[in-house]
């Protein structure tokens, strides 16, 4: 079972990187509220749009179902055992690198630093991070729902003992959160989240808190989310100016494209 201590550790982790973030901003910037009225409006119609766009597509579906059958096979087969005796005997992280990757690749973290991302970019008036922090949130919370809903439904023993093992929500949010990243910046960027979400996911079975087969579907279901929901925001650009649509109802009624740069 999830113990007591467990439950505590991950409430704080959550406090810490949602309510202080949001309280300090608060106190600086009075456009902070203008925020929790944006989620009250926006957000359940974009999380709807965007979960949509994700599991009706499918190439989403043929990808989820063919990791899910390999999650399946490893675990009904002595794959998942033997990855886990492996990981036993050849441990990786020490205690300190352990909880660093474990914090590093908590959902709750990442949910904190898309709002913090959200809000630091309002205050500064940079309108396309903020919308990239956005479809950020977007994605994390579909990746986050679609992993939790799973966990409750499968309900399967993790090789540490505890429950709710399947899939691994820190692998899920770790490759959404660089799948986003990648889909925004390029692979400058992008190489270096997925390295650390690959890291994220080695801890995850290093520590025995997963199986492979948790951390196999985990990683495709961020993977999928992220990219689907950053490509589906991302506008076009075309050296350095976004491409938007235009339409005239002057004398002469037009419609086309423009490009736009906002300073």
């Amino acid at each position: 079972m999830i113990t007591m201590q467990t439950h505590t550790k991950y409430g704080v982790l959550l406090f810490a990187a949602i309510i202080f973030p949001a309280l300090a901003y608060a106190n600086r910037d009075p456009n902070f509220y203008t925020f929790a009225s944006r989620v009250a409006d926006e957000f359940p119609a974009t999380f709807l749009s965007d979960a949509n766009a994700t599991f009706t597509n499918s190439n989403n579906i043929a990808a989820l179902l063919l990791a899910g059958g390999a999650s399946i096979i490893m675990h009904n087969t002595d794959a998942d055992k033997n990855l886990n005796d492996n990981f036993e005997r050849h441990r990786a992280f020490d205690n300190t690198t352990s909880d660093a990757f474990g914090y590093a690749g908590n959902p709750g973290i990442h949910l904190g630093a898309a709002y913090v991302w959200y809000l630091y970019s309002q205050a500064n008036h940079d309108e396309p991070s903020q919308e990239k922090a956005w479809t950020m949130l977007s994605a994390l919370a579909i990746t986050d729902t679609a992993a939790f809903g799973l966990k409750l439904v499968v309900n399967d023993k993790r090789p540490n003992g505890s429950n709710f093992s399947f899939p691994s929500a820190h692998t899920a949010s770790s490759f959404c959160a660089a799948s986003v990243l990648d889909e925004y910046y390029g692979p400058q960027v992008g190489i270096p989240a997925y390295i650390g979400a690959c890291m994220v996911s080695w801890r995850m079975m290093d520590s025995h808190d997963h199986w492979a087969s948790d951390v196999l579907f985990g990683g495709t279901l961020g993977y999928i989310v992220g990219h689907t929901v950053a490509g589906k925001h991302k506008q076009l650009e075309l050296a350095g100016f976004q491409i938007e649509p235009m339409v005239s109802l002057d004398t002469h009624p037009a419609s086309g494209i423009c490009l736009v740069k906002r300073f």
